[in-house]
């Protein structure tokens, strides 16, 4: 059971997590043993997940999420299998966990008319500015 906040936690017979050999440098190691880890969770299917929450995990996941609503998160930044499995759990539940954040809508605001006039004498003054770099022509 992964838990992301005391009233939402993910069972594990819902995330699939695959090895597979790791990219970069490490010598032999690379080559022959699979330490890193590809995490999948089926977004779409999940009945653990309300449909707001999982419209913004879908905006949130951006290119990790494909077509079908499926999220894939790959971790390899450890040597390890098991410290990658953990890296990638922690960055499921960061994601899930930001899109339970529901966002404050913003309320429209007029600007101020103090706001205007500073804006109308900036202008003004730019104005200004720009009349006194025009030459006369006194010749």
């Amino acid at each position: 059971m992964l838990r992301i906040t005391p009233t939402l936690s993910i069972p594990d017979d819902e995330l699939a997590e695959s090895f597979v050999r790791s990219s970069g440098p490490g010598g032999q190691n690379v080559n022959k043993v699979s330490t890193a880890v590809e995490l999948r969770f089926d977004v779409a299917a999940s009945p653990s997940l309300s449909e707001p929450i999982k419209a913004r995990l879908s905006r949130l996941a951006g290119h990790r999420m494909t077509k079908d609503g499926m999220l894939i998160i790959q971790a390899d930044r450890h040597r390890t299998q098991d410290a990658n499995r953990r890296d990638a759990r922690e960055r499921l539940v960061e994601l899930v966990a930001a899109a339970t954040i529901v966002p404050k809508r913003r309320i429209k605001t007029k600007p101020t008319r103090a706001s205007k006039e500073r804006r109308v004498e900036g202008k003004k003054l730019r104005s200004t500015v720009k009349k006194h770099r025009q030459s006369k022509g006194w010749d």
